[in-house]
């Protein structure tokens, strides 16, 4: 049975008297498959708690953006996945721009403010990330700070920060550059980027290399330091966090994506998994547990460690715009890829 608000009906004989009874049947369709490029605790945190509340069982698929994205498009509409969620929303763009992901009813898409999903309804934001430059207190301060994502490609800056541009994030933040700047602009400072950066693989080792004194700062995500603080702080007990604001390219708000595939064998039920992370308690284990990413969720509260997102000045960019593939393009082009 497909849909999860159907009913089982059994019927009998009792003497001469049919009796009729609707029996419930949420259980019956007892699983749908995520194809999943968040991380996964995170999500498997959603999936618990979707679960125990609808015993509904999530499969969870593990991969990064675009290697589940793509795998998404190769399997077109014989993907056993019924939902697919992303750390960054140009991989769900390019899933989108495939045509097979279905359209969200207006009761999900209500549950999310219209700067957190792109117009035409077909996927929504679950979660988000702000760019952030973290950066050596010891070597750094607010007069020596760059007060542009721009300046990184200045000359001054030669081996002064570190990134990891083979990374989905620092595309999404190169997309973002490319979405506010145009083509020219971004090809300029990529050039820029590939004779001042330290490439490094993956945020984290970014921050390391910042915190243990390699370079001055590293162009990474916010919640990495903030998931790191509140452990060891073995990668930034020497880190403070430089919030560019002011709509700069470097204050982009990177959103998390959630869709359901138009292939969906169980699509009522993969709705109401959307609905769920998206609603208050699915926004509810942004805010009390340990991703320190953003709720996005109407009137849902981040966690309270987080500076609030109105006070981030972050440009404002539709997200259906990012294009990671000429992004992707630009960046091989300047030796970064």
């Amino acid at each position: 049975m497909k849909s999860i608000l159907s009913t089982l009906t059994v019927a009998w004989a009792v003497g001469m008297t049919l009796a009729v009874v609707a029996v419930p049947v949420s259980a019956q369709e007892t699983s749908i498959t995520v194809y999943n490029a968040q991380h996964e605790s995170l999500t498997q945190a959603w999936a618990d708690a979707f679960t125990e509340q609808t015993g509904i069982a999530v499969t969870i698929r593990q991969g990064s953006d675009l290697e589940m994205g793509n795998q998404l498009i190769q399997e077109g509409a014989n993907s056993p996945a019924d939902v697919f969620l992303t750390e960054n929303s140009p991989a769900m763009v390019l899933v989108d721009n495939a045509g097979l992901l279905d359209t969200l009813p207006a009761d999900i898409i209500a549950q999310v403010p219209a700067q957190f999903q792109p117009p035409n309804g077909h996927w929504i934001g679950i979660a988000a990330r702000s760019t952030v430059f973290a950066y050596d207190t010891r070597k750094l301060n607010d007069d020596t700070l760059p007060k542009t994502m721009a300046e990184l490609a200045d000359p001054a800056w030669k081996g002064r920060w570190a990134s990891s541009p083979s990374g989905a994030d620092f595309q999404a933040i190169v997309a973002a550059y490319l979405a506010l700047n145009g083509e020219d602009a971004t090809a300029a400072w990529l050039k820029g980027m590939k004779e001042n950066t330290v490439v490094v693989r993956g945020n984290r080792a970014a921050m390391a290399a910042a915190n243990n004194g390699e370079v001055d700062g590293a162009l990474i995500y916010h919640y990495y330091w903030f998931g790191d603080q509140a452990r060891t702080k073995e990668s930034s007990g020497n880190i403070a966090l430089h919030y560019f604001k002011h709509q700069d390219a470097g204050a982009f708000l990177s959103i998390s994506g959630g869709g359901v595939l138009a292939s969906s064998a169980n699509k009522t039920a993969a709705q109401q998994f959307l609905k769920f992370v998206t609603g208050p308690e699915g926004q509810a284990v942004l805010r009390d547990g340990t991703s320190f990413e953003y709720a996005v969720g109407v009137d849902q509260a981040s966690n309270s460690a987080l500076p609030p997102i109105a006070d981030l000045d972050a440009p404002k960019i539709d997200p259906s715009e990012l294009d990671n593939i000429k992004a992707s393009e630009l960046m091989t082009a300047a030796g970064l890829l």
